[in-house]
């Protein structure tokens, strides 16, 4: 069984990329806001009675997890498993925060980590390495590499045509356009690169609290291209038009989408970034530039610059998207959940 809440700040509603899945719950939520941190209660209602394993995302913010916990160490309850990062990747926190996550994390009794780093990240704070399951977080990309497999010519050529585009001179952006993905510094390197580059565009799909950044470029300069919100064959149609993803902000499972879409990312070394950054091998399937649009523009010119280069990049995306699939996530999550079933009824 999948239950799941809703969105509860600002920025995740902005997104507007909240879909029902067929045969899931939406639990009923309330949220509230306390010294600038979100307090979430989500009703699990007989689900918390009825099943063997509850699974859960591993964070501080879930006020029903506590009772959960308390019932599992009297044996009344389900066993309490956790999903999550392992760590706090994507913004600060203080040394109490990270304390108590961990105090929180060694709770349960199982742990399913994103990545390598993050399942290290929680073995070093005392949770027993036997007990984790790395799931190598991934999306479902059968359907968009497919998609980006049948994309014809005619649709390359017609889409170009439409867009002012010009073949090995294309970046693209996917994703949402809020602040940690660094809009502002996305458009002045894509400025740069123009200026160095003539006949560079930056195609921008996506939705969010920055759109009115990406408008006002666009209505400045014909290098930025809005798009809007892409899915599916749009997206397909971005990558196969595009040479380079530019994502010099947050870096997180837009890594999986330029593995599948064949277009090799340029980051930067922000210390923000999602687990899913360490997909990502610099000169290999990526390329990390320096934190400085001037700098990272013209990383991104000398790579455009060198077709040779890029196709063996290309390359390593190509098997890098055989790797991470969410068919091997799948296989992972379940290979640890019946371990876990299997030890908790010994």
């Amino acid at each position: 069984m999948i239950a799941y809440g809703a969105p509860y700040s600002v920025d995740q509603r902005a997104r507007r990329d909240v879909i029902h899945i067929e045969g899931a719950v939406r639990l009923k939520q309330w949220s509230t806001w306390v010294a600038g941190r979100p307090l979430v209660h989500k009703h699990l209602g007989s689900l918390a009675r009825s099943a063997d394993v509850l699974v859960v995302d591993q964070s501080l913010r879930n006020m029903e997890l506590y009772p959960l916990l308390l019932r599992q160490s009297t044996g009344r309850g389900p066993i309490i498993a956790m999903w999550d990062h392992g760590r706090t990747y994507t913004q600060p926190q203080s040394a109490l925060e990270q304390s108590l996550k961990y105090a929180l994390t060694r709770q349960a009794r199982w742990f399913f980590a994103y990545t390598t780093g993050g399942a290290q990240a929680v073995i070093d704070h005392g949770f027993p390495r036997q007990r984790v399951t790395v799931v190598q977080n991934a999306i479902d990309t059968k359907a968009l590499g497919e998609a980006y497999r049948s994309v014809t010519q005619g649709q390359i050529t017609e889409f170009r045509r439409e867009h002012g585009l010009t073949a090995g001179r294309t970046g693209l952006f996917v994703g949402a356009l809020s602040p940690s993905k660094r809009i502002p510094f996305l458009v002045e390197a894509a400025e740069e690169i123009a200026g160095r580059l003539p006949g560079f565009r930056l195609l921008v799909a996506g939705a969010g609290p920055e759109e009115q950044v990406i408008k006002a470029a666009a209505a400045r300069t014909p290098v930025v291209v809005p798009i809007g919100q892409a899915f599916g064959e749009r997206k397909a149609l971005l990558g196969a038009v595009s040479d380079v993803m530019l994502m010099p902000g947050l870096v997180g499972l837009c890594a999986v989408d330029s593995f599948v879409l064949e277009t090799p990312m340029v980051t930067t070394p922000w210390p923000w970034h999602a687990p899913e950054f360490e997909y990502l091998g610099h000169g290999r399937n990526a390329l990390v530039a320096p934190d400085d649009p001037q700098r990272y523009a013209a990383s991104v010119v000398d790579l455009l610059s060198s077709p040779e280069r890029l196709d063996v990049m290309r390359e390593e995306c190509r098997k890098d998207a055989r790797q991470y699939t969410v068919e091997e996530m799948s296989r992972r999550f379940t290979d640890g959940l019946v371990r876990l079933l299997q030890d908790g009824h010994r």
